[in-house]
């Protein structure tokens, strides 16, 4: 309690474009090993770059969707760094004038709306990948040149939850704006973590350690963790030391199976990295008009698309920012509501009931070939009372199991799954737990509510859940009462 932490995220992600940044290869993943590679690509001795005017574009959308000030000039820079999946021995980047300055992005945090300042963006392209054998190690330059915008944030970030809700708003931002597929599996996000910890009303910063590519939302929350107990370990366990000589400035990587964070270096300095300015390319100079023009076709963005959901849609705050957080689970929301009216029961069949059942399997709801117009089917038959939410529940496990078939053809097959709609019927259950229940129905006569509650789950047992719980419950009071 006595210290605070300060978090500042890097976050790449790969734009999706047709090709490379500064060349004709093309921007494709899963590829043969070095197939989409070019002279440029691949630091070929008098390869010249030619910047990507349809990167540009996106990383201009971004700034607008970021509420930030676009750059009518900017440059790119060289950094020198040698790594064999680097082929030029440098990167082309964006140091001191990047693209994109400022900007914010507000998430929500424990059901309150924060919001989050960033520093800059600038645009870079992407190095190779190393691949490891037993014996030996290989690279492939198929990802060498993708184009990648880095969105660095101040250090206005103070938990594992800001920053997992931050960095799912950024996402989603990418997503709905188009400029990046944000698959983390295939590397086209990944977050750079600096953490450093100081005491409460300290002012300055300390120095910070670097978590390096990080590929999950659950992995950075862990990592985050698992380093601000570190650092404060070593502070407290050397309380009269300088510091800068307890926590010195490097870079870790987190081991997902010690569940702790590893050193790999010290961490460089931009000194290190020897920048300047890339003489093969111009400055990028935009007009104003080009950037109003790519402003007013921006789409509905996640925030907008949120407070439409707990203004209009009256849905809970949690549950709604879950659902814009996925753009493709949000749209398939908005696929499935042109079936029902309850907005509210859909959103927890699709974030709570079937995201329960899909948990272990990894799988998202939209990965599956259950259609939104099913879901929102299903909801509709409890909305209209031809089926109730007990036999919903085992409706829905048996979509998915045969998502071929739909809600209405499993009611139509599996007689258990028929409501039981005769008000006779269920008046002679009633009757029969009355007179199996002489304790509880005193207890309830004697003014203990719950007993009625426990007559109900009775009724309800006995009819397989199959009968309306309002009918039940009229017709039980009514049978007390009297």
């Amino acid at each position: 309690m006595d210290w605070e932490i300060v978090i500042g995220l890097e976050i790449h992600a790969e734009l999706n474009t047709k090709s490379k940044l500064f060349s004709r290869a093309p921007n494709r993943f899963g590829d043969e090993p070095n197939t989409n590679i070019s002279e440029v690509c691949t630091g070929q001795p008098g390869a010249l770059p030619v910047l990507n005017k349809e990167a540009v574009r996106k990383a201009v959308q971004l700034g607008c969707a970021l509420n930030a000030e676009v750059a009518l000039w900017s440059k790119f820079d060289r950094k020198s760094y040698f790594y064999p999946d680097s082929p030029r021995n440098f990167q082309i980047t964006q140091f001191d004038e990047p693209i994109i300055l400022g900007g914010h992005v507000i998430a929500e945090v424990k059901g309150e709306e924060k919001q989050f300042d960033i520093d800059r963006v600038h645009l870079e392209d992407d190095a190779g990948t190393l691949k490891h054998f037993s014996g030996f190690a290989g690279v492939d330059y198929n990802r060498a040149g993708v184009p990648l915008v880095e969105i660095v944030s101040k250090p206005c970030i103070h938990s594992a939850e800001e920053a997992v809700a931050y960095a799912m708003m950024v996402r989603a931002i990418l997503q709905y704006i188009d400029a990046s597929d944000c698959n983390m599996e295939e590397g086209s996000l990944r977050f750079d973590v600096n953490i450093s910890i100081r005491k409460k009303g300290e002012e300055g910063l300390r120095n910070k350690t670097e978590l390096k590519n990080l590929n999950s939302f659950s992995a950075m929350q862990l990592a985050i963790e698992s380093e601000v107990k570190r650092q404060i370990k070593e502070y407290e366990k050397h309380p009269d030391k300088d510091p800068k000589e307890v926590i010195g400035q490097s870079t870790y990587r987190w081991d997902p199976e010690a569940m702790m964070t590893v050193l790999m270096r010290e961490k460089e300095t931009a000194d290190d990295y020897r920048y300047f300015p890339e003489p093969d390319l111009p400055p990028v100079v935009l007009s104003k008009e080009f950037v109003e023009e790519v402003r007013s076709t921006l789409p509905e963005l996640p925030l907008q698309r949120e407070r439409r959901y707990i203004q209009s849609l009256e849905l809970a705050h949690d549950l709604a920012f879950i659902l814009v957080s996925d753009k493709k689970l949000s749209d398939y929301f908005e696929e499935a509501l042109k079936e029902c009216k309850n907005a509210r029961n859909l959103c927890n069949w699709i974030v709570v009931e079937f995201a329960g059942r899909l948990k272990e399997s990894g799988k998202s709801l939209v990965d599956t070939d259950i259609n939104p117009q099913q879901v929102g089917t299903l909801v509709r038959l409890i909305e209209e009372g031809k089926i109730t939410g007990k036999i919903a529940k085992s409706v829905a496990d048996e979509m998915l199991l045969n998502p071929e078939k739909g809600p209405e053809k499993i009611i139509a097959e599996n007689p258990d799954f028929q409501p039981l709609s005769d008000e006779g019927a269920v008046e002679d259950l009633v009757s029969q737990v009355i007179m199996e229940q002489p304790q509880s129905v005193e207890d309830f006569q004697n003014g203990k509510e719950r007993a009625f509650g426990f007559l109900v789950g009775q009724v309800m047992k006995l009819c397989k859940g199959k009968a309306d719980p309002q009918i039940v419950n009229k017709i039980l009071r009514k049978k007390i009462t009297k």
